[in-house]
C-alpha cells in the first residue's frame, strides 16, 4: 500500500490537503507531519495519523518519512532570507535518504521567471529537487485570494484600498483551490510535471476596490501610489520593516505582471472552476 506523507499538516493550506486527500486515497495511509502534540491530537479526532518532525531538524525529518511513498513539501512560512532553501533542503534530503518516491512541492508562480523575492528560495528549492534524483512535481502556485484580507478592516474602515500595483492583474484562487490541486497531485498521475496554478478570473485593486464595496455597502476607492510613497505610507501606518519590504516587492512587480496568469491550469487540474475571487472577498467581508 501506498503511504502519503503532507508536511506543514497543521498550517491552513496543510489542514485543507489533508481533507481533499481523504477523498481520494484511503485515510489509514494518510500521514500529516506537526510539531506539536495538540496539533497530532487535532489530527487524531479525525482518525489521521501523525508523525513529528521539524524542517530545522533533519532527523526528526528521516525519521517521520520512513517508510512513506510519497510526499507533499508546503514551503516553509519562514520569511528570513535564505531560511527556506535550508528548511526545503533538509526535507528534500531526509526524504532522499529514507527512499521516498516521489515529492510534490509547492512553488511560486512562474518561479524560474519570477522577479519578486519570494521567488529566490522557490527557484533553489527547485534546483535542489532537480539534483535530488527523487521524482517530483512542482506546483507553482499563484496569489491565494484569501491574502487580500490582511488589509481589508483598513480599507473598510478609511475607504481607500492603498496599494502600488498599478493595472498589474492578480489571477488568484482560493487556498481551497490550491489544496486540492495539491491532493490531486499527490493522489498521483501528474508525476514530473511543472504546474502553473492561477485563477481563471484577474483583477486589478481598482476591481478589488469595487468588488470590497459591492460586498460591504461601504464606498471603498483603490488609491495607487509609487512603490516608495506606499512603503513610506505603510511605515507611517506601524507596519514593520520586514513587511513593509514585503508589500513594496509584491505590489511592485505585481504592477508587471508577476501574478498573471491566463492558462487555466488549475482548473483543468480539479476538474472545475476555479473559486470567483468575489466569493471569497465577500465571505472575509461578511467575516470581517
Amino acid at each position: 500500500m501506498t503511504k502519503y506523507l503532507v508536511t506543514g499538516a497543521a498550517g491552513q493550506l496543510g489542514q485543507l490537503v489533508v481533507d481533499q486527500l481523504t477523498t481520494r486515497v484511503d485515510k489509514d495511509d494518510i500521514i500529516a507531519l506537526v510539531r506539536k502534540p495538540e496539533q497530532a491530537d487535532a489530527f487524531a479526532a479525525k482518525g489521521i495519523a501523525t508523525r513529528m518532525g521539524d524542517y530545522t531538524d533533519s532527523a526528526s525529518l528521516e525519521t517521520a518519512l520512513t517508510g512513506v511513498d510519497r510526499v507533499l513539501l508546503i514551503s516553509s512560512n519562514d520569511m528570513t532570507p535564505g531560511a527556506r532553501e535550508v528548511h526545503h533542503g533538509n526535507v528534500i534530503n531526509a526524504a532522499k535518504k529514507a527512499g521516498v518516491g516521489f515529492i510534490a512541492y509547492t512553488s511560486l508562480l512562474n518561479a524560474k521567471d519570477n522577479p519578486m523575492h519570494l521567488g529566490n528560495d522557490h527557484r533553489a528549492t527547485e534546483d535542489i529537487l532537480a539534483n535530488s534524483g527523487v521524482a517530483h512535481t512542482i506546483l507553482r502556485n499563484g496569489w491565494y485570494t484569501e491574502n487580500f484580507g490582511m488589509g481589508l478592516a483598513q480599507a473598510l474602515e478609511t475607504g481607500q484600498h492603498f496599494g502600488a500595483s498599478g493595472d498589474g492583474k492578480y489571477s488568484t484562487a482560493a487556498r481551497a483551490d490550491y489544496a486540492e490541486a495539491a491532493a490531486v497531485v499527490l493522489a498521483g498521475g501528474h508525476d514530473g510535471q511543472i504546474l502553473e496554478l492561477a485563477g481563471d478570473d484577474a483583477f486589478t485593486l481598482t476591481d478589488l476596490a469595487k468588488t470590497i464595496s459591492d460586498a460591504s455597502g461601504k464606498n471603498v476607492a483603490y488609491v495607487d501610489m509609487p512603490v516608495e510613497a506606499f512603503g513610506e505610507a505603510l511605515k507611517s501606518a506601524g507596519v514593520p520593516e520586514g513587511f513593509v519590504m514585503f508589500m513594496k516587492d509584491i505590489d511592485g512587480n505585481a504592477a508587471k505582471g508577476a501574478l498573471f496568469n491566463d492558462d487555466k491550469v488549475l482548473s483543468a487540474l480539479i476538474g472545475r472552476p476555479t473559486t470567483p475571487y468575489a466569493e471569497t472577498l465577500q465571505a472575509m467581508v461578511a467575516q470581517s
